[in-house]
């Protein structure tokens, strides 16, 4: 059993989902048409399973990757398919013989090599090819992949625009003809009878028109050295979906998930519109209270206003008392002062003392006078 490759994003391996897997099997898809029953190269065809998909209608097919590690795989992996081998080797040094293939297959190769060397594949598979041999390869629209993306793939060292790879395919391959590449999401409706018509539409409720192709994510070019060696009739249009419509299921779930992810927030919305009306109830008792506590604080400022007034009165009033009670005091001295007085001449002593003080006062006056 061989060992799985890492997926690294740039590389498709079967078994990865999305958008890559319809991109890059359709591309194999679509080249089936021109290589039944001929001798093929499938260049930089990593895992190896587009080289398995080409050998079920081609004569015999040659994969060439560059990485060791893919060609081990590809050849393990694929070792049952009596008409495909794997070759290790560059794309702009092909190890095959010249003028040994009528077709060479390259999907998403070009981009991957510096500018200079570019023309150099184009060479090579010009080398490789007989003189009626095909180049079916497809490079990313930097217009639509990078640019209005706003993208920079790693993994991309020069992605030509249209005109410059047709002037690169010119050289060797003046005979081209170009079909657009673009994930497009619509409906089916499928003649039982078959037919050779195709309808192609686009509308809306208010209007509904022919369809045009749309701007290409991916370039899908078929070219050859002249007119007459490209007789075969090209697919006005290719549709390709996965056998057990994986990607459509995926595509399923996802809106499934994103239904699911809505209700969660619309429930989610619906508790917080219910807290915030509780926060602003909360906010409103609060108000209420921090009103009430003014309230009250102005209130009890007013009243220990009228406290401290009161026992300021109260002070004064004590100290008013203090001095009464003084006073009162003075005046009990006094009285009990004039009462040893009249005491003291209410006896005998005094009257005997009296006329002899009453002498020596006058006595004094005369003197004095």
């Amino acid at each position: 059993m061989s060992s799985p490759l890492e997926f690294t994003g740039e590389r498709f391996l079967p078994g990865v989902a999305g958008e890559i897997a319809h991109e890059h099997w359709h591309r194999y898809a679509f080249a089936r048409s021109y290589t039944a029953g001929k001798r093929v190269a499938d260049v930089a065809c990593g895992e190896g399973y587009g080289s398995a998909l080409l050998a079920g209608v081609a004569a015999s097919v040659v994969g060439i990757d560059l990485a060791a590690e893919a060609i081990d795989h590809a050849r393990r992996s694929y070792s049952a398919v009596p008409n495909l081998r794997f070759e290790s080797g560059s794309a702009i040094a092909l190890p095959l013989a010249d003028a040994s293939l009528d077709v060479v297959v390259s999907f998403e190769t070009i981009e991957h090599l510096p500018r200079e060397d570019q023309p150099r594949m184009l060479a090579e598979f010009a080398r490789v090819l007989t003189k009626d041999g095909l180049v079916i390869l497809s490079a990313p629209n930097p217009v639509e992949y990078s640019t209005a993306r706003n993208y920079r793939n790693p993994f991309h060292q020069h992605e030509p625009d249209r005109g410059e790879l047709a002037a690169l395919l010119e050289v060797a391959f003046p005979t081209q003809r170009w079909f657009r590449q673009r994930r497009y999401f619509g409906s089916t409706i499928w003649s039982e009878r078959g037919g050779s018509r195709t309808d192609a539409w686009t509308g809306d409720a208010a209007a509904i028109e022919h369809a045009h192709p749309p701007a290409a994510m991916y370039f899908v070019v078929v070219a050859a050295r002249s007119a007459a060696n490209l007789t075969q009739e090209d697919a006005a249009l290719s549709l390709f979906t996965d056998r057990s419509e994986v990607e459509l299921k995926r595509l399923d779930d996802q809106a499934r998930e994103i239904l699911r992810i809505d209700s969660l927030v619309g429930e989610k919305n619906a508790q917080l519109k219910a807290r915030g009306a509780r926060v602003d109830y909360l906010e409103e008792i609060a108000a209420h209270r921090e009103a009430q506590r003014v309230e009250l604080a102005v209130e009890r400022d007013a009243l220990l206003s009228q406290l401290n007034a009161s026992i300021a009165g109260r002070r004064e009033l004590e100290s008013a008392l203090d001095r009464a009670r003084q006073e009162h005091e003075s005046l009990q001295d006094l009285i009990a002062e004039q009462q040893r007085v009249i005491d003291y001449r209410q006896t005998a002593k005094w009257w005997l003392a009296l006329p002899w003080a009453r002498a020596k006062l006058a006595w004094k006056r005369r003197s004095g006078s």
